[in-house]
C-alpha cells in the first residue's frame, strides 16, 4: 500500500507536520486532556500536528452546509449517557463528520476516501474495574473499506503528567517532486531510500569548478 514515488512514506503527510485526522486523531500516540463544559466537551492535545477537538453536547442540529465546518479534526456532536441508571453520566457518545483531507488510516499512508461521507462513531467510557483506563470504541464508516470498521482504543491515565511542547522546528524531511529527501547533519541533502534519484536542477546553473 505505499507509494515508493515518496520515498517509502506512502501518502501519509505527518513528518511534515499536516494536521492528522479522525479517526487516526485518537490513536493514543500523543498525550491529550478532557475539559468537559455544559455543552461542549474540549479534547486537547500536546502535539503540533494534533488539532484539539470540540465535542458539541448541546443537542444542536448538524450544520445545513458540511463544507463551511470542515476541518481536519471534523465536526463532532456527543451526548452523555447514564448507562446504569445510577443519576451520573458515565459514557459519551460521538458523531463526528465533515471530516477534512488528505486523510490516512495509519503511518504505512494507507488513503481514506478522498470524499465528504466518512463518519467517525465513538463510544467513550472509563473502565470499570480501574478508572484510570478509559475506553474508546470507534467505529469508521468511510468509501474505502466494504464495510464498518470497528476497534477499541484504551488510553491509561497519567495523574503527574509532565506537558511539553511539540513543534514541528528542526523537521529534516524535505519533499520534491513526490520525492522525500532527507537534511543531514551538516545541512546537505541526501536519498532517503537505495538508488533514489537526486532533485530535477532544470532551473540551477551549474557550479564552477
Amino acid at each position: 500500500m505505499r507509494d515508493q514515488d515518496a520515498g517509502g512514506f506512502g501518502l501519509d503527510l505527518n513528518y511534515s507536520c499536516i494536521a492528522q485526522t479522525m479517526p487516526r486523531l485518537m490513536n493514543g500516540v500523543s498525550p491529550f486532556e478532557i475539559l468537559i463544559a455544559p455543552n461542549v466537551t474540549h479534547i486537547l492535545f500536546e502535539r503540533m500536528n494534533y488539532q484539539g477537538r470540540r465535542v458539541y453536547t448541546d443537542e444542536r442540529p448538524w450544520p445545513k452546509n458540511g463544507a463551511e465546518e470542515q476541518t481536519s479534526r471534523g465536526y463532532s456532536i456527543g451526548k452523555w449517557l447514564d448507562t446504569d441508571n445510577d443519576g451520573r453520566f458515565d459514557t459519551l457518545e460521538v458523531e463526528t463528520r465533515h471530516i477534512w483531507g488528505p486523510k490516512t488510516w495509519d503511518q504505512t499512508g494507507m488513503p481514506m476516501a478522498d470524499d465528504d461521507d466518512v463518519v467517525v462513531r465513538e463510544r467513550l467510557y472509563l473502565d470499570k474495574a480501574n478508572p484510570n483506563i478509559l475506553h474508546n470504541e470507534m467505529t469508521t464508516i468511510d468509501n474505502s473499506l466494504t464495510r464498518p470498521w470497528t476497534a477499541t482504543t484504551s488510553y491509561r491515565r497519567n495523574r503527574n503528567v509532565v506537558w511539553q511542547e511539540d513543534s514541528c522546528r528542526g523537521n529534516p524531511y524535505i519533499t520534491i517532486d513526490k520525492q522525500v529527501y532527507m537534511l543531514s547533519g551538516d545541512d546537505k541533502l541526501m536519498p532517503m531510500k537505495p538508488n533514489q534519484p537526486p532533485p530535477d536542477l532544470t532551473y540551477f546553473k551549474p557550479g564552477r569548478k
